[in-house]
């Protein structure tokens, strides 16, 4: 019988609380296939989880995607054989951390053969999180400024790019300088160092002119400076909790900075069905393959160092994407 260790945690807190078990495989249901885990993706959604501040039942596995060849599969499904390479992104119940495991085959998608397992699972996640941002959330326009946030992360790093091929002009704002050099890297046109100052610096650079959309990862400790980059009309994208989640936060200060808008989306009401995911699966690998957009894999981790893997990405020790690989 094949081994099957993962990570499971059976309470919210720190990293600690990650434990590396050997679990049973679960058999596919007759919609289901099981995935031999080649890499997994590491994403800052999965800390929001060990944490609790997005809420899950717990006993639980972590982890919402990765990438491998398919184990065996239900008998009502069609599409799919044993031996397929295939990657996937999906919400919960979360097993990706994990060396095998079993999840519903509308869930997962073909990968290219030009693609390898590493990338794929280093950018399914954060790579459609660009595409919903940039033609679904908001349509960006050729010429357009737009503001990012952690510019030179995982997703910042994947964002910019798709709208630098889109011909948008990007501001990105970064945590630190070696950082920035990435950002400029990645196609930014300006980049700021985040600090008391990154309204003066916005404002020096765009000529105290706001832009149409502002793309924010980071939370509560950029709320402000968000809605004040706003053209009148403009809209706030609020898509990741960094520094906290935005609490207590007053409606009238959208009036006050000349009716703007803000919404705070996820990636799971856009790929809510199999023709959607498979739409902007491809458009990904399309760019990928294209060189319209590079995937950095910064950090490889064993997924027995989950724990360390999690530490590194909460402190932003990190750039561009992470992946942990089964032993």
């Amino acid at each position: 019988m094949k081994k099957n260790y993962a990570i499971r945690l059976n309470q919210f807190g720190n990293e600690d609380v990650l434990k590396y078990i050997q679990v049973d495989i679960n058999e596919p249901s007759n919609h289901e296939v099981v995935i031999k885990h080649e890499a997994i993706g590491l994403n800052f959604i999965d800390v929001y989880f060990r944490s609790g501040l997005y809420p899950i039942n717990l006993p639980s596995g972590l982890g919402c995607e990765g990438a491998g060849t398919i184990e065996s599969i239900g008998k009502d499904v069609t599409d799919l054989k044993v031996g397929d390479r295939i990657a996937y992104c999906s919400p919960p119940p979360l097993d990706a951390y994990s060396m095998y495991r079993t999840i519903d085959a509308s869930k997962v998608v073909k990968i290219p053969s030009e693609l390898s397992f590493e990338l794929a699972a280093a950018s399914m996640l954060k790579g459609l999180t660009a595409w919903y941002l940039l033609h679904e959330t908001y349509q960006v326009q050729k010429n357009e400024t737009i503001v990012v946030y952690a510019a030179a992360g995982g997703v910042g790093s994947i964002l910019v790019q798709w709208a630098t091929s889109l011909d948008a002009k990007v501001i990105g704002i970064v945590s630190n300088e070696q950082k920035r050099q990435m950002a400029l890297t990645n196609g930014c046109e300006h980049v700021i160092v985040d600090s008391k100052k990154v309204l003066d610096e916005f404002n020096e650079i765009t000529n105290h002119q706001g832009v149409k959309v502002v793309y924010d990862s980071v939370g509560q400790s950029t709320l402000n400076a968000s809605l004040a980059m706003l053209a009148p009309r403009g809209l706030l994208v609020s898509y990741g909790n960094a520094s906290g989640p935005v609490d207590n936060f007053s409606f009238s200060t959208l009036a006050k900075h000349g009716s703007l808008y803000v919404t705070r989306p996820t990636l799971w009401s856009y790929i809510s069905n199999h023709h959607d995911l498979m739409r902007s699966s491809n458009l990904l690998f399309e760019k990928i393959l294209n060189n319209e957009i590079n995937i950095e894999i910064g950090q490889k981790y064993a997924l027995s160092n989950a724990a360390q893997a999690h530490h590194e990405l909460s402190n932003r020790m990190t750039t561009g994407s992470s992946i942990l690989l089964p032993e």
